[in-house]
């Protein structure tokens, strides 16, 4: 169950109250994506994987947290019922599965990890957990940004990026590139 767009919206308002910050318009932004590719795919409903996109930050509503921003918005999402959103809260992080190839710092505690792993492992990823995961990776707070400047951006903050989470970006980009038979700079342009 996912919420509604309108309640999704003020969602996302009242989160970024609690914890303002570019977060805010990076959601917006990957929500922009989503809605945009989801419209051109055969199975894909284009205000569902908007709501998802809008989400899927949703944990940095509790403060300044690395991965503890998975669990928390994992548990807040389950909270209020919106299990689908939960989902995309915890897959959004780990396209290939492994909680190895996070990038950042690990400020879980014990239980919050076990809950991350324990969930992870049983999760069955589908074309929303993929979608999210590629429009991820093309929001910036101001905008779509090119893919590989992008993930070249995060390792220099960062000090790495992994090659396996890296080569799973590109390989979304051309599965979607697949799907929606554009090119998928051209989808998400704002200029309509």
């Amino acid at each position: 169950m996912i919420p509604t767009r309108t309640q999704a919206e003020r969602l996302l308002r009242e989160a970024e109250q609690c914890n303002p910050g570019p977060w805010g318009n990076h959601s917006r932004i990957a929500a922009h994506c989503a809605e945009k590719i989801a419209g051109l795919c055969e199975g894909l409903d284009a205000e569902k994987a908007y709501v998802l996109g809008l989400l899927h930050d949703i944990g940095r509503k509790f403060g300044v947290r690395h991965l503890g921003h998975v669990s928390d918005g994992y548990t807040y999402m389950m909270s209020l019922g919106y299990d689908e959103a939960a989902k995309i809260c915890l897959t959004h992080s780990f396209n290939n599965q492994s909680v190895k190839e996070y990038i950042g710092k690990s400020d879980t505690s014990d239980e919050e990890m076990e809950l991350i792993q324990t969930t992870l492992t049983k999760t069955v990823f589908d074309d929303y957990d993929r979608l999210i995961q590629l429009c991820d990776s093309l929001a910036g707070s101001e905008g779509v940004l090119d893919i590989e400047e992008r993930m070249g951006d995060v390792k220099k903050r960062y000090g790495c990026y992994p090659k396996e989470k890296w080569d799973t970006n590109i390989r979304l980009k051309e599965y979607f590139e697949q799907k929606t038979g554009k090119d998928i700079y051209d989808v998400v342009s704002r200029s309509e």
